[in-house]
């Protein structure tokens, strides 16, 4: 397998790691040429990528791309795939086989806290599950199109080691905003990489939900984070009052829980399945610092 990850951030060096066994080559792009280094030191070959113009480096590493992971966000001109070099796709990418598009559970919008699976109707509120959706429909078409496999995955709120409840509560920044029966769903980024290796692995395309088992208020995971550091959790925040950015606040505006059913039932098992088992192993291996 010959990978090829767009936009080899937080989520995409996670999916490196996790496919780097059965990877033959593995090449991933940044806007970056700060993150250059450590994407090398990572064991990926680094390629910087504006999302407009390709360069030469980055069309022989899409020539000889097997599987591609793209996690770039589209913006509204859409997937920089299909607008990027003025060549079409299938000439930039000959020998492709498998596609893992990177997507948020921001596309199902507000449920009012009801569950949703992958076959609940999206209604997006925010521009950017819009444009999310619009990749997410470019991407299953081209693999119709074409007879190749991709893989939608709708990821949840990510967090991991160096991005997590501790290191806020180290830093002074943890807060516990309080919204009446409000629950979000997370991922760790871990389960992320494994996920995509797994769909990749098989060949599986279709939409997945990765997610964890447990939706929950956001207050309570900072609680358990405080608990186990030992340290006296923020004093608890009404979302009303609350100074957040437009933003920071359009994430309340959205309740439901979401089920990762359909990627547990194609055989997939999550090693952090609720924020507690999570929480618990970041704090004990020392891993919450990041690097």
């Amino acid at each position: 397998m010959h990978v090829l990850i767009l936009g080899a951030g937080y989520s995409g060096t996670a999916i490196a790691k996790a496919v780097a066994p059965a990877a033959q080559s593995l090449t991933g792009t940044t806007r970056s040429p700060e993150r250059l280094t450590g994407l090398a030191q990572a064991g990926i070959r680094p390629i910087l990528f504006d999302g407009t113009a390709i360069s030469a480096e980055l069309a022989d590493a899409m020539r000889q791309t097997t599987h591609l992971i793209q996690s770039i966000a589209p913006g509204r001109e859409g997937d920089p795939m299909f607008r990027a070099g003025g060549t079409p796709l299938p000439e930039l990418l000959p020998n492709l086989r498998w596609v893992g598009y990177l997507s948020t559970v921001g596309v199902y919008g507000d449920h009012k806290g009801a569950w949703v699976t992958e076959e609940t109707p999206c209604k997006p509120v925010s521009q950017r599950s819009v444009e999310r959706i619009e990749a997410e429909n470019a991407w299953l078409a081209y693999g119709a199109e074409r007879h190749i496999p991709v893989a939608v995955l709708r990821l949840a709120g990510i967090y991991g080691p160096g991005r997590n409840a501790f290191r806020n509560l180290a830093e002074g920044t943890a807060r516990r905003l309080v919204k009446p029966n409000q629950v979000f769903n997370r991922i760790r980024v871990e389960d992320i990489g494994s996920a995509a290796a797994f769909l990749a692995s098989r060949g599986i395309g279709g939409i997945f939900n990765v997610t964890d088992d447990e939706p929950a208020p956001p207050q309570d995971v900072v609680a358990e984070a405080a608990r186990l550091m030992g340290v006296e959790p923020p004093p608890e925040t009404p979302f009303e009052t609350a100074e957040l950015s437009p933003m920071a606040r359009s994430f309340y505006g959205e309740n439901k829980r979401v089920s990762n059913a359909r990627l547990r039932e194609a055989g997939f098992e999550f090693a952090f399945p609720n924020y507690r088992v999570s929480l618990a192993q970041l704090w004990e291996t020392g891993t919450w610092r990041g690097k």
